[in-house]
């Protein structure tokens, strides 16, 4: 495959920003600012916190990968009302001018308390807690709800590819059918924090400095009167780092053909670098072709599959010993295709000082600000959380949740996705393996503290 890992151009070169909405206090539903305008008009200003989780795990999931704070943490320290902006929603005719002036001049001053990306979290656990003036607080929850829950979808889909994989790449492949360019650039990021070693999207390398892997397409091949003068194009214009895809026609004899491109290569002080499989039996192709390249003593050259996997299939080829060396995921990937949504919710837990709870049936929430405590046996693989008050005085374990955003400013600068891919990697490590199981997953012990359940009985007592 071609490749072009640095991530080093310009970012200012390509675009302003494609994961940082432009005019982000519009990024939120109607009802939001109706709300906003309410609580300005009633002299409402003290602070709120509004916890952010997820409610129930899709099916065969395990754990979640939090992901897409950095981005949101960039939208929170840009939110304002632009004057275009404040100008449409005086056109609507609904909101009272000198709450727009008022508009006008707010930012968000609030605080915000997450678990870093990658993480792996458990139903009702909080990702991140805002703390804010009320009308700030519940102006952005259509922005932290979209900026967090797409990313989440496919980091935690990419962990899973990735686990299935057992080592071997998984690359990024869905672009062309993301839902949208922002959604094809959050899915390349959210898959290499989740373990992808690169992906196929050329923006992405270029913005957000993920690796750039690619090899060619059918319509390649079907381009040239042949498939070996295909093959023999293309090992030119690439002699290194040279990816063949043989099942255009006949997958075997292509994979002859590719045996041909590999010796011209050879004599020229070249290495062919492998063959990629895209349809059929991948367990019988991928057999006969790793027989065809080693009796022709290309034990060396690398067989890449693609073509509908997701997990369940990447699982299955590895479990029946297909000798495949990497897997190219997309659709089901950038979709999340056995699971495409979250239940999660932006839900206010204290206002002024009171602490709240919703009690619906089936969508009960748990009052007041939160920590997550996560304990881990002595082989360091993580053994129980704790929910519990954020101000109770300790607890078993390591505090999950971290300030991140003080008065409206980062406390610190986003880190490197690198690093944040390599930290996520070594806290889905310390998952034990039953809870990994992409088929029938494990539950993990999540208890809640005694002050909690106190604290949720004496506000239930208290709801008139």
């Amino acid at each position: 495959m071609a490749s072009a890992d640095r991530a080093g151009a310009d970012r200012g070169a390509f675009m302003a920003g494609p994961l940082t909405v432009r005019d982000a206090a519009l990024a939120c539903d109607l009802y939001e600012i109706a709300m906003a305008m309410s609580y300005w008009r009633e002299g409402m200003r003290g602070d709120a916190t509004f916890s952010c989780f997820v409610r129930r795990l899709p099916p065969s999931r395990g754990f979640l990968v939090a992901a897409g704070l950095e981005d949101l943490l960039d939208n929170l320290a840009r939110f304002a009302f632009t004057p275009p902006g404040l100008r449409y929603l005086a056109s609507l005719g609904r909101f009272d001018p000198a709450f727009l002036d008022w508009l006008g001049s707010l930012r968000f001053t609030g605080s915000v308390r997450a678990v870093p990306e990658g993480t792996p979290v458990f139903a009702n656990e909080p990702l991140l807690e805002v703390t804010a003036p009320i009308v700030e607080a519940q102006l952005v929850e259509s922005l932290v709800l979209n900026r967090l829950h797409y990313p989440t979808l496919v980091a935690t889909k990419a962990a899973r590819c990735v686990d299935a994989a057992r080592g071997r790449p998984v690359i990024e492949f869905g672009l062309r059918r993301a839902p949208g360019l922002d959604a094809a650039l959050q899915a390349a990021r959210s898959a290499y924090l989740g373990g992808a070693a690169s992906t196929s999207h050329v923006l992405a390398g270029a913005w957000l400095g993920v690796p750039v892997t690619g090899t060619m397409a059918h319509s390649y091949v079907s381009a040239f009167p042949s498939e070996a003068e295909s093959f023999a194009a293309f090992a030119r214009a690439f002699p290194d780092g040279c990816y063949l895809l043989v099942d255009t026609y006949d997958t075997l004899e292509g994979v002859r053909r590719a045996v041909v491109a590999a010796q011209v290569l050879a004599a020229a002080g070249h290495r062919l670098s492998g063959v990629r499989l895209d349809s059929g039996d991948l367990q019988e192709l991928s057999r006969g072709a790793r027989t065809i390249l080693d009796a022709a003593g290309l034990t060396s050259v690398r067989i890449m599959a693609s073509g509908g996997l997701d997990e369940f299939e990447i699982e299955r080829l590895l479990r029946e010993g297909a000798p495949i060396d990497g897997f190219g995921v997309g659709t089901k990937l950038d979709t999340s295709d056995d699971a495409p949504l979250l239940d999660m919710a932006y839900k206010l837990v204290r206002c002024d000082g009171r602490d709240v709870m919703k009690l619906s049936g089936g969508k009960e929430t748990w009052p007041g600000p939160k920590q997550v405590w996560r304990e881990r046996a002595e082989d360091g693989t993580a053994a129980r959380d704790t929910l519990a008050l954020a101000d109770e005085a300790s607890a078993p374990g390591q505090p999950l949740l971290r300030t991140v955003m003080r008065h409206g400013a980062r406390c610190r600068s986003a880190p490197p996705l690198s690093e944040l891919r390599e930290q996520a990697l070594g806290m889905r490590r310390a998952l034990p393996a039953a809870v990994r199981d992409p088929r029938a997953p494990a539950p993990f012990p999540v208890i809640v503290s005694q002050a909690l359940a106190a604290r949720r009985d004496e506000v239930r007592a208290a709801i008139r």
